[in-house]
């Protein structure tokens, strides 16, 4: 049985030095969780991306567990626009927790896009409000994959 304990967790914004470890993340959550969908960009083009991109010019944040990055989001204004965990720490709560604060930063509402083949995330996200808004043929994607985009609106008070 997995652990759900999620305590130890830290979720901070990602700094300049994390950028190295929050790729790696990436690539091994991409690989596990889209193994059949064509990547755009070679591992060291992620790696630069999340170096001088991502990291330094977007809200980045990072859960991490004893020191260690375990999971990675990506808010671009009312965009969710990435979110890897680590395939050990995948149905431990990690991703709960990065949603229920991306949904603090942004309580407005979000967006997300993501590939249709990725039941996975889709059972993730609906789970926590996201409704389909629409579907594409995936021309519009550097990977040329169908995908669906998500969008969730907080309940009217």
């Amino acid at each position: 049985m997995k652990s759900t304990k999620t305590d130890a967790l830290v979720l901070r914004r990602a700094v300049a030095s994390d950028a190295a470890e929050a790729a790696e993340v990436w690539l091994r959550s991409y690989a596990a969780a889209l193994p059949g969908v064509r990547r755009a960009h070679t591992d060291d083009e992620v790696r630069y991306w999340f170096r001088e991109v991502v990291v330094p010019h977007q809200e980045t944040w990072v859960a991490t567990a004893d020191g260690t990055i375990v999971a990675v989001m990506v808010l671009d204004g009312e965009e969710l626009d990435q979110l890897y965990v680590d395939p050990p720490w995948r149905g431990r709560g990690v991703g709960d927790r990065l949603v229920d604060l991306a949904k603090r930063r942004v309580p407005a509402g979000l967006e997300l896009w993501t590939f249709q083949v990725n039941a996975p995330a889709r059972r993730f996200y609906e789970r926590h409000g996201f409704v389909a808004a629409e579907h594409t043929d995936g021309s519009r994607n550097e990977e040329r994959e169908p995908d669906v985009r998500y969008v969730w609106r907080p309940e009217p008070s």
